[in-house]
C-alpha cells in the first residue's frame, strides 16, 4: 500500500502539468525553472553523499557498482536496438556532416553534485536541507516535465501512433531492465527489484538520482545519477558514430535525453526523417521511466 501511494503522490505532480493548457508563456517558465531545479537537485544530492558514513572506504565500492551498471545498461541496449535494426532491415542513411559536441551542460552538472558535496562538509547542520526535501523537488520536477511534455506538441496518442517509436522504445526498456537483472544477479547484495531501479533511470540523471536516494540511500542515489549522466555524455559523443550502423541504436544510446538534450545531435547525425521516431521514443520513455522507477523501489 505504501509503494502505491508513494508513486501516486510522486507521479500525480506529471499528469497535472501535463493536463495544463499548452501556454507558449507557462512552457517557457517551465523550461526555465526546469534547468535551475535540476542544479538544485543535484547540489542536494551532493549534500546527502557527503552526509555518508565512512564515504572514502566506500568510494572503491561505488566506483566498481558504477562501471558495471554504465556497461551493462548501454551495452545490452545498444546490441538489442541494433539487432532490431538488422532483422526489421532498417538501413540508416546519416548525413555526411560534422556534428558539434557540446558537454558544457554535463560539466556544469558535475560541479553542482561536487558543490553540495563540499557544502555537506562547510555548513552547519541548521544550514543544510529538511528530511524530505527531496522527495518535494521530486514531485516539483515532475509537474514541470509534464508541462514541458505538453509543451512538446506531442500527444500520447500520437506518440504510440508512430509503429517504429513504439517498437524501438519496448526494445529499449526490456533491454536495459534485462541488465538490471544481470546486474542483480552479479551482486549478491543487490535485489533483482533494485537491480530493476537502478536500470529504468533510462539516462534521467536527475529523477534517478532523487528516487533512488529517496528508496536506497545516497550511495545507491550517485551511482543512479552518475550511471545515467554518463549515458548522456556517451550519447553526446558517439551518436554520430553509431547513427550510420543503427537509427534505432543510436536514439536508444540518449534514452529519455533524445527528447531534450541529446535531440539536436540526433537530428544533425540522422536526419529530420527520423524526428517523428525520437518524438515518439523520448515521450514513452519519458513517461515510463518515474513509473518503473518509483514502482521498483517501493519493492524494496
Amino acid at each position: 500500500m505504501n509503494g502505491l501511494i508513494t508513486l501516486i503522490l510522486i507521479l500525480t505532480p506529471m499528469f497535472i502539468g501535463f493536463a495544463l493548457p499548452a501556454h507558449q508563456g507557462l512552457v517557457k517558465a517551465a523550461e526555465r525553472a526546469l534547468n535551475y531545479l535540476i542544479y538544485l537537485i543535484l547540489i542536494v544530492i551532493g549534500i546527502e553523499l557527503g552526509l555518508v558514513d565512512d564515504l572514502a572506504q566506500k568510494v572503491g565500492e561505488i566506483a566498481l557498482y558504477l562501471s558495471t551498471l554504465v556497461v551493462l545498461t548501454i551495452s545490452f541496449g545498444l546490441v538489442a536496438l541494433w539487432l532490431f535494426d538488422h532483422r526489421s532491415q532498417t538501413r540508416t542513411h546519416a548525413p555526411h556532416t560534422k556534428t558539434k559536441i557540446s558537454l558544457g551542460g554535463s560539466l556544469v552538472q558535475l560541479g553542482c553534485l561536487a558543490l553540495g558535496f563540499v557544502m555537506a562538509s562547510v555548513l552547519p547542520a541548521s544550514f543544510l536541507p529538511p528530511q524530505g526535501s527531496t522527495t518535494a523537488l521530486l514531485m516539483a520536477l515532475l509537474f514541470l516535465v509534464g508541462i514541458s511534455l505538453k509543451g512538446a506538441g506531442v500527444t500520447l496518442k500520437e506518440a504510440m501512433l508512430n509503429k517504429k517509436g513504439v517498437q524501438i522504445s519496448l526494445v529499449f526498456m526490456a533491454a536495459t531492465l534485462l541488465s538490471g537483472v544481470v546486474f542483480a544477479l552479479i551482486f549478491e547484495n543487490v535485489s533483482i527489484t533494485k537491480g530493476l531501479a537502478l536500470s529504468s533511470g533510462f539516462g534521467w540523471y536527475s529523477l534517478s538520482g532523487t528516487v533512488m536516494t529517496d528508496a536506497y540511500g545516497a550511495v545507491w542515489g550517485s551511482v543512479a545519477l552518475l550511471n545515467d549522466l554518463t549515458r548522456e555524455i556517451l550519447a553526446l559523443i558517439f551518436i554520430p558514430y553509431v547513427m550510420r550502423h543503427s537509427s534505432s541504436a543510436a536514439i536508444g544510446l540518449g534514452g529519455v535525453t533524445s527528447l531534450d538534450f541529446t535531440l539536436p545531435t540526433l537530428t544533425a547525425s540522422g536526419g529530420t526523417q527520423i524526428i517523428p521516431t525520437i518524438i515518439s521514443f523520448g515521450f514513452i520513455t519519458n513517461v515510463i521511466s518515474p513509473i518503473l522507477m518509483v514502482f521498483f523501489s517501493a519493492l524494496g
